[in-house]
């Protein structure tokens, strides 16, 4: 996934930057839509947006380096159960950034929270193939 922007002698240049923005604001907006739905999500009503971004940056930080080793830890109990547990590592993910936040981000019911793992990982997918992914190859496409 890539954000295109002109460099020198309209040269393309790929920003990262950009694309992490771009898709920190679609997980943001998905996290707070879901967070919003559940009760049992509870985020720190004083500073509402800066800790569901925070919340959103820290599980984009998890699913990017602690995820893929606990998906490569867990491959033989994801096939065992036929892809069943993966979504308790999505879970996982949740609940640990919830320690990291303590009492600004909270998952109170476990059921809900696989429940909210499951939606966040749909809704993620989903806003990344109809948004996120058709606007980069747009912008790419413009200036090629």
């Amino acid at each position: 996934m890539r954000l295109v922007v002109l460099g020198k002698n309209n040269q393309l240049r790929f920003n990262r930057l950009l694309e992490w923005l771009l898709s920190m604001v679609c997980y943001a907006i998905v996290f707070f839509a879901v967070c919003v739905f559940f009760s049992s999500c509870y985020i720190d009503m004083n500073y509402y947006g800066i800790y569901g971004l925070l919340a959103v940056m820290i599980i984009s930080v998890l699913n990017n380096t602690i995820k893929p080793l606990l998906v490569a830890w867990t491959m033989p109990i994801t096939g065992f159960t036929f892809g069943l547990f993966y979504p308790c590592i999505n879970l996982f993910i949740l609940k640990l950034a919830d320690w990291i936040l303590q009492g600004h981000f909270d998952l109170k019911n476990i059921w809900i929270a696989l429940l909210i793992s499951i939606l966040l990982s749909i809704m993620n997918a989903i806003m990344d193939r109809v948004i996120i992914k058709p606007l980069i190859k747009g912008v790419e496409k413009d200036h090629e």
